[in-house]
């Protein structure tokens, strides 16, 4: 067979972002995964676990403005004897030795408010709501995370599986020159030589389906760990430029402003000035009123019941307890500095992230021109070797090494365009953009807020409450 007649059956890939087998029945799409993924993915159903725990600080806290309330109750056999004096005895007409046995019981009621704490009490639910505020965001973090995973995910199985169908091409393009080269050694119109350099292509071209194939099988285990779902005919992605900020700078103070990183930070600095307040109310005074009834039956011999009732205003100045609440306070004094630190810790994270995956996106829409300008021209200057062997004008190598960058130039796209796609996505989610509802996912939409209501005034009760 020719090598020209070989380049015909070559399919022209790279026109094309992505080739994938069209079932309609059964394909999915990036929106279809991403819901997917927002809705089974277990590191974000974790996350929100995490939230609705911690909406029970909140209550926690309030519980100080409470009411304690105990009750006792007992029962029990009490005997006593007593020796007196046989003289004695004589005289009062009893016996030297008395038994007594009496069986008391009883029970009782105590109340406990406190009235003054320091202010403990305020500062410990400011503080409580903050990291309930807090970890809202970095529940919106892992949300971003998650859904840029799955992006990245679906958009590897793609790349992977084109990258493979395009190895696969070029080793039966490959194997075509092979036996091309065999029939013309075998009239002698070229050397040994020549067949080894095409037997050493092919042999290197089958490593490389084998690598190719076993990418495939890698990112297929990673779709299904993020997405939960096995892929099936994926359709191709789109990135998401409508959605993106007009420029870097646009994405930066939109990063800096609403990135759940940063507001996370600002909410743990709520929280742990809070905390130095918290830490501060043990050097206050405290008042608290208690209230106590009691029934007490059969205590003595002589007293089948006795009832008792008391109320009592305390207060309680504390005026060296060990030098412990001093440390405290420094220490939360120290966390309340850290704090702060981490805030502009997380800024600077987020401006390098949207300056690095801006500038990712920019190089991949290059790329994409570059690799298809480079398709092109290697497709022609492929066709011209090839015509150019046939008459004797160019080598074996020659033909091999045009075949390979042309290889090269239509993977090279490929990568380009999964690039497009995944910094796309990346960029909103350095800006602090990437949710479900910004997406437009047909899922029903996770609000932290309906737990937070369920159990935020909740006075008793240990059964988890049935909302989100």
């Amino acid at each position: 067979m020719s090598l020209s007649a070989t380049g015909g059956r070559i399919v022209a890939f790279a026109t094309v972002a992505f080739v994938v087998s069209a079932h309609p029945a059964r394909s999915q799409t990036l929106e279809q995964s991403l819901s997917a993924a927002y809705m089974n993915n277990p590191t974000l159903n974790s996350q929100r676990a995490a939230t609705r725990a911690t909406d029970e600080y909140v209550p926690i806290a309030l519980s100080g403005y409470r009411p304690q309330v105990f009750g006792s109750a007992y029962v029990g056999m009490q005997w006593a004897e007593t020796r007196v004096d046989s003289a004695q005895a004589a005289a009062l007409g009893t016996g030297s030795i008395t038994n007594n046995k009496t069986y008391p019981s009883g029970f009782g009621i105590t109340i406990s408010q406190t009235i003054y704490d320091g202010l403990k009490t305020a500062n410990s639910v400011r503080g409580a709501e903050s990291q309930v505020r807090g970890q809202r965001e970095l529940l919106r973090n892992t949300e971003q995370l998650v859904l840029l995973d799955a992006a990245t995910a679906y958009m590897n199985v793609l790349q992977n599986k084109a990258l493979l169908e395009l190895q696969q091409q070029n080793l039966e393009a490959l194997r075509e020159e092979l036996r091309a080269a065999r029939d013309r050694f075998s009239v002698g119109e070229i050397t040994r030589t020549d067949v080894a350099q095409a037997e050493a292509s092919v042999a290197n071209a089958e490593s490389e389906l084998a690598l190719a194939q076993s990418n495939l099988n890698t990112s297929n285990a990673v779709f299904f760990q993020v997405i939960g779902l096995q892929p099936t005919n994926l359709k191709p992605g789109r990135p998401i430029d409508n959605l993106l900020p007009k420029s870097m700078n646009s994405a930066v103070q939109d990063g800096l402003s609403h990135h759940p990183a940063v507001k996370a930070a600002e909410f743990a600095v709520d929280a742990a000035l809070s905390n130095v307040k918290v830490a501060e109310a043990a050097l206050s005074p405290s008042l608290t009123l208690n209230g106590s009834a009691a029934s007490d039956y059969n205590s003595t011999q002589n007293v089948e019941r006795s009832t008792s009732a008391a109320v009592a205003l305390n207060l309680t100045v504390p005026i060296y307890q060990g030098g412990a609440e001093y440390a405290q306070i420094r220490q939360n004094k120290e966390l309340l500095s850290q704090q702060r630190i981490e805030v502009d810790v997380n800024r600077d994270q987020v401006r390098a992230n949207v300056v690095q995956y801006w500038g990712a996106l920019e190089a991949a829409k290059a790329a994409i021109d570059s690799a298809q300008a480079s398709v092109a021209a290697n497709e022609i200057a492929l066709r011209g070797v090839r015509e150019e062997w046939r008459v004797g004008q160019r080598t074996t190598l020659d033909v091999l090494n045009a075949q390979t960058a042309l290889f090269d130039a239509r993977a090279s796209l490929v990568v380009a365009q999964r690039d497009r796609v995944v910094a796309s996505y990346a960029v909103l989610s350095a800006a602090g953009g990437l949710s479900a509802s910004r997406l437009s996912l047909k899922v029903t939409h996770y609000n932290p807020q309906v737990h937070y209501n369920q159990v935020r005034d909740a006075w008793i009760g240990v059964r988890t409450p049935g909302g989100q």
